[in-house]
């Protein structure tokens, strides 16, 4: 295990986020997304593929151009056709993805391990010479044979490469075989390292994290989990995880993340789930009786998080598993003061609802249940 240290995170919301089905960002969502990440700290962004055409990259021009701090990459494959159209988008690095698998090697590019390692060589070489810092995208590297996938980042290492990119494409990685390849790599070369996780066993979060703690100096993330198929590591739950189980910081602060993720969520058409880890509105949510009296004791006794510096707070709601001293609880935050025998003939009138309605009821709705409670008193 590695000795711990900063991590950066490599934003790719604009890229890889975008490719999930159905989502187009507009050039004004880009520029607004762009200065959020680097306004919260995020290091790195990776801003969009050259080759899907001239308004792409008269998109990433203007990003380039914006006078953030962080620094941007693009994304080709390693063809020669792609990186010239890099020469003057003016971004800091060009990830050159080639796969190397032995499934994509025959099947998707129909040719074999000597051209990919000569592929290297020669692109690398190309790309250093246009004046841009190279990142080699191992595609697939999880299915590779791993000895193959060391000459693979050897061969990266000697062209020049500043960094290799490992690539869990398909999600199929979990996290103790992560780790024994990463440090695997890490103890063959001296460049830098980048996870690049994907979702599909909703394992891309663990799996960042265990290259992060085996010798990974990058992490590949998107804004909600945004990507292909069942998306990428999640931004929010990489850089929590990283601070709250391993004491790793990676410069960025979530304080403000919560408008970013509701905004990328509207741009992006992809609504957050209720019970999404660190963004969802359940998280901070609670209805149980037995826990909402722990969190009004001591919020301590049944959250892991400080809502605050994630930019949000707890919320107490009524439900069908509250008890009445919720029931007091909320009904005082609305300025009302109830008895033991209001607070539980409005419970049975809660649970009732819940029942019914399936959702909480609103102020308004509880306002009427106390009216309705009080009314038979009077009578």
């Amino acid at each position: 295990m590695r000795e711990f240290q900063n991590i950066t995170i490599d934003d790719t919301t604009l890229r890889d986020g975008e490719q999930t089905a159905g989502v187009a960002f507009t050039l004004e969502e880009k520029v607004a997304i762009a200065r959020s990440l680097d306004a919260i700290g995020v290091q790195e962004l990776e801003i969009g593929i050259p080759a899907m055409g001239a308004e792409e990259r008269e998109d990433m021009r203007v990003l380039t151009r914006l006078g953030i701090n962080a620094r941007t990459l693009a994304w080709c494959r390693m063809r020669s056709d792609d990186l010239s159209l890099c020469s003057d988008l003016g971004v800091d690095m060009v990830d050159l993805s080639i796969p190397v698998s032995d499934q994509q090697i025959r099947n998707k590019i129909n040719r074999d391990r000597d051209y990919v390692l000569n592929a290297i060589e020669y692109h690398v070489s190309q790309a250093l010479n246009m004046g841009l810092e190279v990142c080699v995208g191992c595609e697939d590297a999880s299915r590779s044979d791993h000895q193959f996938l060391l000459e693979v980042a050897v061969a990266a290492q000697k062209a020049g490469a500043k960094r290799i990119r490992f690539a869990d494409t398909l999600g199929v990685m979990e996290p103790f075989g992560v780790a024994k390849i990463i440090s695997a790599i890490r103890a063959e070369v001296d460049i830098e390292i980048e996870m690049h996780a994907h979702d599909d066993l909703g394992m891309a979060t663990a799996n960042s994290l265990a290259a992060a703690v085996s010798g990974a100096t990058h992490i590949n993330t998107t804004v909600n989990g945004l990507g292909e198929r069942a998306g990428n590591a999640p931004l929010e739950e990489v850089v929590l995880g990283l601070r709250q189980l391993y004491g790793i910081e990676s410069e960025v602060d979530l304080s403000q993340f919560a408008a970013i993720s509701e905004y990328v969520a509207k741009a992006s058409g992809h609504p957050i789930s209720w019970h999404k880890s660190v963004v969802g509105e359940g998280v901070f949510t609670h209805e149980s009786g037995i826990h909402v009296d722990g969190i009004l004791k001591d919020p301590l006794n049944y959250q892991s998080v400080d809502p605050n510096s994630l930019g949000r707070h707890h919320q107490i709601i009524l439900g069908k598993h509250s008890g009445t001293k919720t029931v007091c609880n909320v009904y005082r935050e609305l300025g009302i003061e109830l008895s033991r025998r209001e607070a539980r003939a409005i419970l049975e009138q809660v649970r009732r609802f819940v029942s019914n309605v399936k959702r909480t009821p609103i102020a308004s709705e509880l306002t009427s249940f106390y009216q309705s409670v009080t009314a038979g008193t009077r009578l």
